[in-house]
């Protein structure tokens, strides 16, 4: 898979290898990285850092999300092997569902163990000691474990194809063991491609840090970590998006504004950006602002349904009429079925009528 003409998503830091350099090199190769999930994103990257940072419930949140959207989902591994930097293990033969059925691991488990690289091959065909490892890792679970528990254990040994050789055992609720003619022993070699501590990490984990906050609806705090942020990294797009974001719910809209513009002076492709911009405009009633915002997402994204559908209602509330009912019209030929589906019907009712009354008034 060439990484031209693809954008990357990453969530959760990379722990084997600095974004920095990942960012440069997908760009050398004609494709983009960017932190978070846009419109868009083609191939979602699952850091494994993001298994320090984020609760087993979010990432399979996340990973059910984004599986429904049809995306690609990478792990760091996987990631790696699409640029090229990291070998392809030895070619194997088995399929997901041979694995499955052969091990008795449940499906999305699998799927989320594999996302974060602990078995020899990230995506299909599988090896015979992938088969092994999915076989200890379902008696782990049957033993109490949960997959992220295993993730983060296996983390710390320093090859995932060693692990055949031992015997695992779910000692506590949060580790896995090891036994040998020693005893119990956690699994805690290197980290494959170990890296030293640097920019990157406390980056990543700032950036992490402000997201939290930005969750729990703490947006002052969430505002400043993203300065932060952008102060290590000022070409970072979704930092300023982000930053943005926090200060318009702050009730901070000049700067929120301001956010926005870097945001789309680093990437203007950034149709979320143009989005939020829009409605900022909006509820500043600055009409004609919020119009060119609009117009700017759809034309990166012409199946924006959300800008077509906010755009016709800009158009309708500022007498547009025959506007309104071009968006209208072409926000269901995108969604014609949900409750958005029905207010745009309504919409170009509306419309008719008044341009009904307005024809018969003419004549």
């Amino acid at each position: 898979m060439s990484p031209r003409g693809r954008t990357f998503g990453l969530v959760g830091g990379l722990a084997a290898f600095p974004r920095r350099l990942a960012t440069r090199e997908v760009q050398a190769q004609g494709g983009d990285l960017q932190r978070g999930v846009s419109r868009r994103t083609t191939h979602l990257v699952f850091g494994r850092k993001l298994l320090d940072r984020s609760d087993a419930r979010k990432i399979e949140s996340l990973f059910r999300q984004e599986t429904g959207k049809g995306r690609t989902l990478l792990s760091e591994n996987g990631f790696l092997r699409a640029l090229g930097l990291l070998d392809e293990p030895a070619t194997s033969t088995l399929s997901r569902r041979s694995i499955l059925d052969q091990s008795q691991l449940a499906g999305e488990a699998f799927d989320l163990l594999a996302l974060f690289d602990a078995f020899e091959h990230d995506a299909e065909p599988f090896s015979f000691r992938d088969l092994i490892l999915a076989r200890k890792y379902a008696g782990l679970i049957a033993s109490g474990a949960t997959w992220s528990t295993i993730a983060k254990s296996v983390r710390r040994s320093g090859s995932v194809a060693s692990l055949t050789a031992l015997s695992l055992h779910a000692e506590r609720a949060d580790a896995i063991y090891a036994r040998s003619a020693e005893g119990l022993a956690e699994l805690d070699g290197q980290v494959l491609l170990p890296l030293a501590r640097g920019a990157d990490e406390d980056l990543d984990d700032l950036f992490a840090e402000a997201e939290e906050a930005e969750e729990q609806d703490r947006h002052a705090d969430a505002a400043d970590l993203y300065r932060r942020c952008i102060a290590l990294d000022p070409t970072d797009a979704t930092a300023f998006f982000n930053r943005g974001n926090c200060l318009a719910a702050a009730g901070r809209p000049e700067e929120a504004r301001t956010c926005y513009l870097e945001a789309l002076k680093r990437d203007p492709q950034f149709v979320e950006a143009w989005f939020n911009l829009a409605a900022l405009y909006s509820r500043q009633r600055e009409t004609g602002a919020a119009r060119r915002c609009l117009e700017a997402a759809i034309a990166r994204d012409g199946d924006f349904a959300d800008a077509i559908f906010n755009l016709a209602s800009l158009e309708y509330d500022a007498g547009r009429l025959d506007e309104a009912r071009r968006w209208w019209s072409r926000y269901l030929d995108l969604d014609d079925a949900s409750e958005w589906g029905q207010k745009a019907r309504r919409g170009l009712q509306l419309v008719d009528l008044q341009l009904a009354r307005k024809s018969a008034g003419a004549a």
